[in-house]
């Protein structure tokens, strides 16, 4: 694991949306885990760790 994939992991687990928005940019997976950290916070750190190690 790279610098920057341990960066955004940390930044995933305590703001999925910066992590999110960083990795992805504007788009669908921003708004949507905008709508899963406002329905329970764990599904959007979820969301993000996902996006930001998908790849």
């Amino acid at each position: 694991m790279d610098k920057d994939k341990l960066l955004l992991s940390v930044i995933a687990i305590l703001l999925p949306p910066v992590a999110v928005f960083l990795h992805r940019g504007m788009g669908g997976p921003l708004l949507l885990n905008i709508l899963l950290c406002l329905l329970f916070y764990l599904p959007g750190i979820l969301h993000a760790l996902w996006v930001v190690n998908r790849r």
